[in-house]
């Protein structure tokens, strides 16, 4: 995400919503009841509109357990379930050590949820010394929002400069990537979350105060990375980091900017790669695309880019039904110094 934007001021009005919007939305029946009086899980609608004070997710990801959408909060640091009717729910709320939830991946196969923490400015518990400069993952319980461990990243890259904790991407035994959005890096956390540099690299480095490591996905024994501010791609074999190279876009795609504000990334269906680009921080558009390669990501084309419905969309996440939904957590407006009660999870 983003080059570093202003922090957001709010005036005495805003903070009856700001108080609000630290309780809890209350539980409501999220479960129908069928003939025989069993509980069956409630259907989420094509777009699902959210509603909570001033949540402003960035990340969205896909409960299948619990069959249910998980939220992170930008402004508030907290993890949040949503209903099919777009209410929510507090699941994790850590507040000593979550300034904003960026990047959100639920591990159903080991009942956790991991979440990137990273500090822009705009977080009701931003601060100077942590603006720009935090980084880290933290696991958490799907049934309990129970914190199982906590890495600080920034302590891992161990060289004192600018950090920000963007995506996360699974490998087959459950070893999480972490992308570095303001230092040329890519961690690895094992599932006892024991932490290292994956990979560090100057040709991954962004501008000053801007974003430059973004989306991030596991394919095939490798990783594909997207960098935000010049929509470059590029590929990792995991078990060879120092093979990093650029893959080449071609048609579309392959134009100068074209992919720049690439954002979320989530492997699709049959090998594709799907992603989103927004105008928050690069010149880019609000688009969804899809994204495939014939030769192992050496290369990659774009076979479909379409105008998003909803403004700066930031992830793409698993649905139900084997369905993908976009989010949206109007992150135009926070950043431009105006709260929203809203945000969209609309299926692509």
């Amino acid at each position: 995400m983003r080059r570093q934007f202003r922090r957001v001021l709010v005036a005495a009005a805003t903070t009856a919503l700001l108080t609000a919007a630290a309780v809890p939305a209350a539980d409501a029946a999220t479960n129908a009841k069928a003939a025989d009086g069993r509980h069956v899980p409630a259907r989420y609608p094509a777009v699902v509109d959210g509603h909570a004070p001033s949540l402003h997710p960035e990340g969205a990801t896909w409960d299948q357990a619990h069959r249910r959408f998980l939220v992170g909060s930008l402004r508030h640091g907290t993890v949040s379930a949503v209903r099919p009717d777009g209410s929510v729910r507090t699941l994790v709320d850590d507040p000593g050590t979550i300034v904003s939830v960026i990047g959100l991946h639920a591990d159903a196969a080991r009942g956790r949820v991991l979440l990137a923490n990273g500090d822009n400015g705009v977080g009701l518990r931003s601060s100077a010394a942590t603006t720009g400069r935090l980084a880290g993952v933290g696991a958490y319980d799907l049934e309990t929002g129970r914190r199982i461990f906590y890495v600080d990243l920034a302590a891992v890259a161990g060289d004192g400069g600018p950090h920000f904790a963007n995506d996360i991407a699974f490998g087959p035994d459950g070893t999480a990537y972490v992308t570095d959005s303001r230092a040329p890096i890519v961690y690895r956390v094992g599932v006892d979350g024991r932490a290292s540099v994956l990979l560090r690299d100057e040709r991954l480095r962004a501008a000053p105060d801007g974003y430059g490591l973004n989306g991030i996905v596991y394919q095939d024994g490798a990783l594909l990375l997207g960098k935000y501010d010049d929509g470059t791609l590029w590929r990792v074999p995991v078990r060879r980091p120092a093979e990093l190279r650029q893959v080449r876009l071609t048609g579309a795609a392959g134009a100068p900017g074209a992919l720049a504000g690439l954002d979320g990334l989530l492997a699709g269906r049959g090998g594709a790669v799907l992603g989103v680009t927004n105008g928050l921080g690069a010149p880019g558009r609000d688009a969804q695309l899809e994204l495939r390669s014939a030769d192992g990501w050496r290369t990659a084309r774009a076979v479909a880019v379409h105008p998003s419905a909803d403004p700066a969309p930031t992830a793409v996440t698993a649905g139900p039904d084997g369905g993908f939904y976009q989010l949206s957590g109007r992150m135009d407006l926070l950043f431009a110094g105006t709260l929203s009660d809203s945000f969209t999870l609309r299926r692509i």
